[in-house]
């Protein structure tokens, strides 16, 4: 008889196949961190863990963080990101290149890869940034083994990774075939309408100093570049009924990310009650736009869910309106706010699977990722759907330590149990033994 590393006893899957959604209770054994064996009879295992009664799903893929390493580590490094990450049942995440230094460099990559080796509680890729200083050199390193693709911003960042242009944009698309990340927002309306926040000095204004069309605009310079061009897309955190309209008429050069704070919180009353800890870019709208990205999360627009993981220290984020820094600390929240939404019936929990798990999969071309599979790796997010919580700032393994939804309470669920590369690193809520991450493999 066969014994496994690890099997997963009366697991109640819910995956994405080619042929559609598997759902039932199976036997999974674990050998060599792939899954082996997927099966309606007992399996023998080294190690084996009853699952019964909580709902197995594919390893949530965060495809959006910043985990501020080099450079930022006051407020965030790999370790305590990745440990955030775990606590809430993502098991690979992506991360941005808007570091001390950039990560535009061959050399930048590789220093990132060899700081996450043994400190990554879960599975990790870097994006590398576009710049006018790298375009040249794109298509070599969008192809690095670890690397998700290349991320370009339109607007909200400085120095090299700050690509404002059509031209430069251009000469990126044409570098290189993989799908390109966007941050869509217009810097130079966002340069003539700064005044905006800086006179007002008031949180309040900042959907208004970087309104609709600085999203527009930018979104439609953007998809008309990617068809001159024939590149793939993947535009981030889209927040306007408009940017939706648009997108929904490219979906076959564009793939659309949105975020759990666009669908959970909403202005003015957002920034009334949490002031500069709800300042994000692009920032949250009022209600009207919020339904808009609801809509287009239910009738397939909208691809991928990410948390944008942007920890700030709350001494920076209480600098005065508009100094303070914009970004949220989100990954550990990502799961059990959807869970909760979909307890309210805004979308269900297949869907949930596509836009954290499957979608991923296909968007970035991750190898043995994203579904439950013989062959594929071992990666599991372990739901107890009956558990009901509070979100607390204490709970939070973030350096920064806070959250904007301190409070909520969560009335659909929680991850309980973590799986990453065969070995259980959480178990009801515990982490369990050293980091166990790896760079995440890409069809290039």
């Amino acid at each position: 008889m066969k014994i496994f590393d690890l099997v997963l006893k009366n697991a109640q899957i819910l995956t994405k196949s080619d042929q559609g959604f598997v759902r039932g209770v199976f036997q999974i054994g674990i050998s060599q961190g792939k899954i082996q064996e997927i099966s309606n009879s007992m399996l023998s295992g080294a190690e084996i863990l009853d699952l019964t009664g909580l709902q197995v799903i594919p390893g949530v893929i965060d495809s959006q963080v910043h985990l501020r390493e080099p450079g930022m580590t006051h407020k965030e490094d790999l370790e305590s990101g990745t440990r955030a990450a775990a606590l809430g049942g993502v098991t690979s995440v992506f991360e941005m290149p808007n570091t001390v230094p950039s990560t535009t460099t061959r050399e930048a990559f590789e220093d990132k890869l060899s700081r996450a080796e043994s400190r990554a509680w879960v599975n990790y890729g870097f994006f590398v940034g576009g710049s006018p200083e790298n375009i040249d050199s794109l298509s070599e390193l969008e192809i690095l083994p670890g690397c998700p693709g290349i991320k370009v911003f339109m607007g909200s960042s400085t120095g090299s990774l700050l690509v404002e242009d059509d031209p430069t944009l251009e000469k990126i698309f044409r570098s290189g075939r993989r799908r390109v990340v966007l941050h869509s927002e217009d810097e130079f309306r966002l340069r003539e309408r700064k005044h905006i926040a800086i006179d007002s000095a008031d949180v309040r204004n900042h959907p208004i100093w970087r309104d609709e069309e600085t999203a527009i605009s930018s979104t439609r310079r953007l998809l008309a570049l990617a068809e001159k061009c024939n590149r793939p897309v993947h535009v981030l955190h889209i927040t306007t009924a408009q940017e939706m309209e648009l997108l929904a008429k490219h979906k076959q050069i564009a793939s659309v990310e949105v975020l759990p704070q666009h669908l959970t919180l909403a202005a003015p009353e957002c920034y009334e009650r949490l002031g500069t800890l709800a300042q994000q870019n692009p920032p949250i709208r009022d209600q009207k736009h919020q339904a808009a990205l609801w809509k287009a999360v239910q009738t397939g627009i909208v691809d991928i869910l990410g948390s944008d993981h942007a920890p700030h220290t709350l001494e920076e984020k209480h600098k005065a309106y508009p100094t303070s820094p914009s970004g949220v600390p989100g990954v550990q929240t990502l799961v059990p706010l959807m869970l909760h939404h979909i307890s309210k019936s805004r979308l269900s929990l297949e869907k949930f699977v596509e836009l954290v798990c499957d979608n991923p999969r296909w968007v970035f071309g991750c190898k043995n990722k994203g579904r439950i599979a013989v062959g594929y790796d071992a990666d599991f997010t372990i739901l107890d759907l009956k558990k009901q919580f509070t979100i607390t700032n204490s709970w939070m393994a973030s350096k920064s330590a806070w959250t904007p939804f301190d409070g909520m309470k969560m009335e659909g669920g929680m991850p309980v149990t973590s799986i990453v590369g065969g070995k259980v690193i959480l178990r009801d809520q515990e982490l369990l033994g050293t980091p166990q991450g790896k760079a995440v493999e890409f069809f290039s």
